[in-house]
């Protein structure tokens, strides 16, 4: 038998290979939204089963289902408290970054002011806003406002830290770069030091996005402020007062989803802002 009465399959072109797409389950974009949706669900089903094999009481700890149909029937107001939490989540983040990038800033222009100033930005890190909340709500007549400065003081240190280390991680071979051109220091700012701390930048917001609506939640429990324009830590207060302890799981339920919103609108818009030209967005 010659090599010519062999029956050989044709080779598939270079160009159809590449455009064969992996199946759906090996992609890497689907693993990593599918696998923490799997866990989720086991660990519900296990809370629910838990929960029903033991008859555990719903003033103990509701089952899944408990919850949810809290969720409908108080829905609307949980969600009216939503949006007073968010409306401060969203306020205290945005003045923490722009306060935050502008520290950052003033800190890049000189290492004495930043020596001077960089340990009273760590004690607005470390001074738990408890402690200081009730006073900020008794100096600023308009609670709002006041509920709006304590999230901004627990949300504000990690965006200074994160813009002020990207602002110095300059690699100093570009730095020379810019001497020898005799480039300003408005020049290097814009095109050297703020491109080289952008991830450093949204990294800090990523964690600041978190803290803002921590910092909102325990001035609304500090404050304590109730009626139609309550907060969702009002609701919490008011469900464990009363025993109702599905609802305080469903308004607990509805902090974290915000969380985590919060959380993916930065991580996209860090993606958006560093791809093309990042290493950790390429």
């Amino acid at each position: 038998m010659t090599s010519q009465t062999l029956a050989t399959k044709p080779a598939m072109h270079p160009k159809a290979e590449r455009r064969r797409s992996p199946p759906l389950l090996q992609r890497p974009g689907v693993a990593k939204a599918l696998a923490p949706c799997v866990v989720g669900i086991l660990m519900l089903l296990v809370w629910e089963g838990w929960c029903a094999l033991f008859k555990v009481p719903v003033y103990l700890v509701p089952a899944p289902h408990d919850i949810a149909l809290q969720l409908v029937a108080d829905g609307p107001m949980l969600v009216m408290s939503l949006l007073a939490t968010l409306k401060i989540t969203l306020l205290a983040f945005a003045l923490a970054t722009v306060l935050g990038v502008a520290v950052a800033l003033l800190f890049a222009q000189s290492p004495l002011i930043e020596a001077s100033f960089f340990p009273y930005a760590i004690l607005l890190q470390v001074t738990p806003v408890v402690a200081i909340a009730p006073l900020i709500i008794i100096w600023v007549k308009d609670t709002t406002f006041a509920l709006v400065i304590c999230a901004t003081l627990v949300a504000l240190f990690p965006i200074i830290s994160n813009t002020a280390l990207g602002l110095r991680s300059v690699n100093p071979g570009l730095v020379s770069l810019f001497r020898i051109n005799r480039a300003t220091r408005w020049q290097t700012l814009v095109r050297l030091r703020i491109p080289s701390a952008l991830p450093y930048f949204f990294g800090g917001l990523r964690i600041s996005s978190g803290l803002s609506l921590i910092g909102a939640v325990v001035a609304e429990f500090v404050a304590g402020t109730g009626g139609s324009g309550s907060g969702l830590a009002y609701q919490i207060l008011q469900a464990g007062f009363q025993l109702n302890i599905p609802r305080l799981f469903a308004a607990l339920f509805l902090i974290t989803l915000t969380g985590v919103v919060l959380f993916g609108i930065t991580v996209w818009v860090a993606r958006i802002g560093l791809r093309g030209w990042h290493e950790s967005e390429l």
